[in-house]
C-alpha cells in the first residue's frame, strides 16, 4: 500500500467515469487498521494572529465539475475567511476513502455504496458523510443512439462495461428483470476505458454506466448522439447519495468548529456553482487548465440545478433516503456484512 499523494492544482485529468469511482474496494480492509487523525494546527501565542488550520481535502478521482464548489471556495477565499489552509489531493493508490479512514485526509469525497462497502467490510476504517454534494443520484446508461438502447431490457444481447463490483452487477440485474429483461442475456466485458464516449465509438462496449453531468455532456459537446436513461427513474431506491463530501468522524469528535467551518466555506463555493455556472466553471478551467473547457462550462451548466435540486439547502441528506437504499442492500444481501442503515452519515456539521 502507498499512501503517496500529491496536489491537484495542476493534475493530469482523465474523463470522470463510475469506474474510477467504486475501483479498488478491497484497500479498505487493508488500511483499516491505520485508522486515526491528524491533528488540527496548534494554536498561535496570545500575541500573535491564529495560524490557519490545516486541512487536507481528498478527492476521489481526478478534478471535475463535482469538486466546482470546493475549487471555488479555495479561489474566492471562502476556506481562508474561515481559518482553513485546505490542500486539495487525490489518492494514487488508495481510495478516499483509506486516506481519510487512516487519517491521512481530513475530509474528502466519497459515495453511499461506497461507505456502505466499507460498514459492511471495514467498520473499524471511520468515515461519515456530512454533506451531500448532488442532491441526487444523476448516474443511468448511456449507450449508441443507433443501437436503440432505451430501457433496460433492451441492454439484452448487447455488451455492458463492467467493474466487476456486485453491488454494480446486481444493480444491473434488477433494472434489467424489473423492465421485463433476461439478464443472462447481457454480456459482460471488462471496462477499460476512462472516456465512455471514445469506447463506444470505438464499439468496446455498447452500454455503461456513466453520470449524466459528464459522460452525457461529454456526448453532447462532440456531437455524438447517444440514448441514456437514469436509474433513479426505473426505482426510487436508486435515488441514493453520490457523491457526497466525507469526514473522519474521530476528527470531527476532536475538531468539531472545523468540519462546520470547512462546510460553511464549501456551502459557499457550491452555492456560487449554482448561481454562477459559467464564472465558477471558468474558475475550476483555471485551477486545473487540463480540463477540457468546453465540457466544463456544459457540464457545470446542468450541475447548477443538481448541486441542491429541490431541496431546502445545499447538503442536505434525507434520513429516509439514505436508509431506503441501505435497507436494499441488506434485503439483496450485496454486502457482506448487514448494516444499520441509518449509519454512516449526519446532519451535525453542516449549517442549514
Amino acid at each position: 500500500m502507498s499512501s503517496t499523494t500529491f496536489n491537484t492544482d495542476r493534475s493530469t485529468c482523465a474523463n470522470l467515469s463510475r469506474r474510477g469511482f467504486l475501483s479498488g474496494a478491497g484497500a479498505l480492509a487493508a488500511t483499516a487498521a491505520l485508522a486515526g487523525c491528524a491533528s488540527s494546527t496548534p494554536s498561535a501565542p496570545s500575541s500573535l494572529p491564529a495560524a490557519p488550520t490545516k486541512v487536507t481535502f481528498c478527492l476521489d478521482y481526478t478534478p471535475n465539475t463535482n469538486h466546482t464548489g470546493i475549487y471555488v471556495a479555495k479561489r474566492e477565499g471562502y476556506f481562508a475567511d474561515e481559518g482553513i489552509d485546505i490542500q486539495i489531493v487525490q489518492p494514487a493508490e488508495d481510495t478516499a476513502e483509506t486516506m481519510i479512514g487512516s487519517g491521512q485526509a481530513q475530509l474528502g469525497v466519497s459515495y453511499q455504496d461506497y461507505i456502505a462497502n466499507v460498514l459492511s467490510n471495514a467498520p473499524d476504517t471511520p468515515i461519515e458523510a456530512v454533506a451531500a454534494i448532488i442532491q441526487h443520484n444523476t448516474s443511468g446508461i448511456m449507450s449508441r443512439q443507433a443501437d436503440g438502447i432505451t430501457s433496460a431490457r433492451h441492454m439484452e444481447d448487447h455488451t455492458y462495461a463492467t467493474w466487476d463490483m456486485p453491488i454494480e452487477q446486481a444493480t444491473i440485474k434488477d433494472v434489467v428483470e424489473a423492465d421485463g429483461g433476461d439478464f443472462s442475456k447481457v454480456r459482460m466485458v471488462p471496462y477499460n476505458t476512462d472516456d465512455e464516449v471514445a469506447g463506444l465509438k470505438a464499439n468496446m462496449f455498447d452500454d455503461v454506466w456513466v453520470y449524466e453531468g459528464w459522460a452525457v455532456q461529454n456526448a453532447a459537446v462532440q456531437g455524438y448522439p447517444v440514448n441514456y436513461f437514469s436509474f433513479i427513474s426505473m426505482d426510487e431506491v436508486f435515488d441514493f447519495y453520490t457523491p457526497v463530501i466525507a469526514v473522519n468522524p474521530d476528527f470531527a469528535t476532536k475538531s468539531p468548529d472545523v468540519v462546520k467551518a470547512f462546510l460553511r466555506a464549501a456551502k459557499k463555493g457550491f452555492e456560487k456553482a449554482i448561481s454562477d455556472p459559467e464564472g465558477s466553471a471558468r474558475i475550476l478551467c483555471e485551477e486545473v487548465p487540463e480540463l477540457d473547457a468546453a465540457l466544463v462550462a456544459k457540464s457545470a451548466q446542468y450541475l447548477a440545478g443538481q448541486y441542491q435540486a429541490e431541496a431546502p439547502s445545499w447538503g442536505v441528506i434525507d434520513k429516509g433516503r439514505w436508509a431506503r437504499y441501505f435497507q436494499w442492500l441488506n434485503d439483496n444481501k450485496l454486502v457482506e456484512n448487514q448494516i444499520n442503515v441509518n449509519a454512516g452519515w449526519t446532519m451535525d456539521y453542516l449549517e442549514r
